[in-house]
């Protein structure tokens, strides 16, 4: 993976989802009539002052990533108009907006993704005492739908495969131009070397298919709404899956905005390669809705923390004072950054791909 394609992969994904979430803070802070004090494009330092609205600075800065928003009265309670001085629930409003925007963004993105279409998967090779043999599968087959969900890439193929080990799967196949219905049961773990092969035993290419998959308007907003879910559920199954061996320490590995934008670039190069949008507006959507997810965990720092003390205060009645608050959130900004610093670490020392 070159440097170019991450470049690329900075400005064409993660600027624009960064970006898209400091816009759902801003506006709900702006419908709240809370104060704005700067809404910058772009991480600090400063790198020059574009213009002033309604008491805001809209700012330019340096670092090209997303952007951020500044309120007033962030945690101070006496300054009139800030945020800590509105309701807790204008403050919550304006806290899950930012989650909000990230995935109504990814729906958006996601439903456009899905009309424009997307190469198919190709079966490239079958591997001998597997599921697949059984089954009927061969090379040069094209995988199409499992059990009615279409398959708009190999990561689709792969989330069904391993969510329904033990399980029969309806497939449906192009051969020779002809359509063909399949069954597999796909394996359990522990019943195939995890290290060589998946639940059905397949390899599988995208690039080098030469079906479309389309969708209409209506197919692919639902499509779209499902895909959104289905990240939030896989992730939030990805520790129960971890500790009963179903799923990898390498494939829950996390990563940092460095192995964000590999995989980010990938996704850039298919889509020049593909000469189709949809491996790069994919990608979107998906770390679209990751952030959206992360955000709201409900951990200081970020704005799931931030939310936990507001429903405390709702339920008991009055804030927790705010320099307590404050107190915490330092602490997790600091470990926020601790983590961060181990993760970049680990992806420039062990990277995702290749360089």
């Amino acid at each position: 993976m070159s440097i170019p394609w991450i470049i690329a992969a900075i400005a064409l994904v993660l600027t624009p989802v960064v970006l898209a979430h400091e816009l759902g803070h801003f506006l709900a802070a702006r419908l709240c009539g809370i104060q704005i004090e700067e809404f910058g494009l772009g991480l600090p330092p400063r790198a020059a002052k574009l213009f002033e609205h309604n008491g805001a600075l809209f700012s330019l800065n340096w670092i090209p990533l997303g952007g951020f928003v500044r309120p007033a009265g962030e945690n101070d309670p006496t300054v009139p108009g800030g945020l800590a001085a509105s309701s807790w629930l204008a403050r919550l409003f304006v806290l899950t907006a930012g989650a909000g925007a990230n995935f109504l963004a990814a729906v958006v993105v996601l439903w456009l993704a899905f009309m424009l279409g997307s190469k198919a998967t190709e079966v490239t090779a079958v591997l001998p005492n597997s599921p697949a043999i059984t089954a009927g599968l061969q090379s040069g087959d094209v995988l199409l739908e499992m059990n009615g969900i279409t398959v708009d890439g190999p990561k689709i193929m792969a989330d069904m495969v391993y969510n329904y080990g033990g399980q029969e799967l309806d497939i449906i196949i192009l051969r020779d131009g002809k359509q063909i219905s399949l069954r597999v049961t796909p394996r359990l773990p522990g019943e195939y070397d995890a290290s060589r092969e998946g639940p059905i035993g397949i390899e599988v290419d995208q690039l080098s298919s030469d079906v479309y998959l389309h969708r209409t308007p209506r197919e692919a907003a639902v499509e779209a709404i499902n895909y959104v879910s289905q990240v939030v559920s896989s992730t939030l199954k990805a520790p129960g899956q971890l500790i009963r061996g179903e799923m990898s320490a390498e494939d829950a590995r996390p990563v940092s905005v460095v192995g964000l934008s590999q995989i980010a670039g990938r996704a850039a190069a298919n889509s020049v390669i593909t000469s189709s949008l949809f491996p790069l507006l994919l990608m979107i959507g998906l770390i679209s809705s990751a952030l959206g997810l992360t955000q709201l965990l409900p951990l200081p720092a970020l704005d799931g923390g931030r939310i936990v003390f507001v429903l405390v205060e709702a339920v008991r009645g009055r804030r927790v004072a705010p320099e307590r608050e404050t107190a915490v959130h330092r602490i997790g900004i600091y470990t926020l950054l601790l983590l961060m610093a181990i993760l970049i670490l680990q992806d420039i020392i062990d990277p995702i791909l290749p360089f």
